[in-house]
């Protein structure tokens, strides 16, 4: 099952390797400009399987179709599962707070500590490196690509802000057919 693509509205024009004036998309930035994604402070990601394709629930059937409960994972839902829980062990300086497995997307809240997630090597966008490592992991345990290519963050600025984000990804699961990300019909 394939969930709803989001098309980009911006172009650039390509200048080498393509017929001149060709339009090709243009990726927008997500990230906050002028922020250090280094900072201590929390984070609310969410990345989205390649293609939006529903991979990680099994799906339900009989009473279970009608009834919520709490979801069964798939295998690649189970690979998933444990390649986030392995973050803290690869980035000691970093805690996945809070997060929650959907169909075709996941939803995390890091907490990135003194140091976060700064590897030895230090690299500078320690947000992206943490998510990056994730993402590797579990295609690689995988054996295939899961996921697109880059990821959506929310800065967590105020505890306001961060306890409506915490419903949020508790109360997702039972909202999945609310959920932007919630595939529609061929018809639709």
């Amino acid at each position: 099952m394939i969930c709803p693509s989001v098309r980009c509205s911006r172009t650039w024009r390509r200048s080498s390797g393509s017929k001149m004036g060709e339009d090709i998309p243009r990726r927008k930035s997500l990230r906050l400009k002028g922020y250090d994604y280094g900072a201590s402070g929390y984070y609310f990601v969410t990345l989205c399987t390649k293609g939006r394709e529903c991979l990680f629930w099994q799906t339900p059937v009989g009473a279970d179709s009608i009834r919520p409960s709490p979801p069964l994972l798939t295998p690649l839902g189970q690979i998933v599962d444990t390649a986030i829980q392995e973050i803290s062990n690869h980035y000691p300086g970093v805690k996945v707070d809070k997060y929650v497995i959907m169909p075709n997307h996941i939803h995390v809240i890091l907490a990135l500590g003194p140091g976060g997630g700064r590897m030895l090597s230090a690299p500078t966008k320690p947000l992206s490196t943490v998510v990056g490592q994730m993402k590797r992991a579990s295609s690689r345990a995988a054996g295939a690509p899961l996921w697109q290519r880059s990821f959506h963050d929310h800065v967590i600025r105020s505890q306001a802000d961060y306890l409506l984000i915490w419903k949020y990804v508790d109360d997702n699961p039972a909202r999945w057919r609310e959920d932007r990300y919630f595939p529609q019909s061929p018809s639709q």
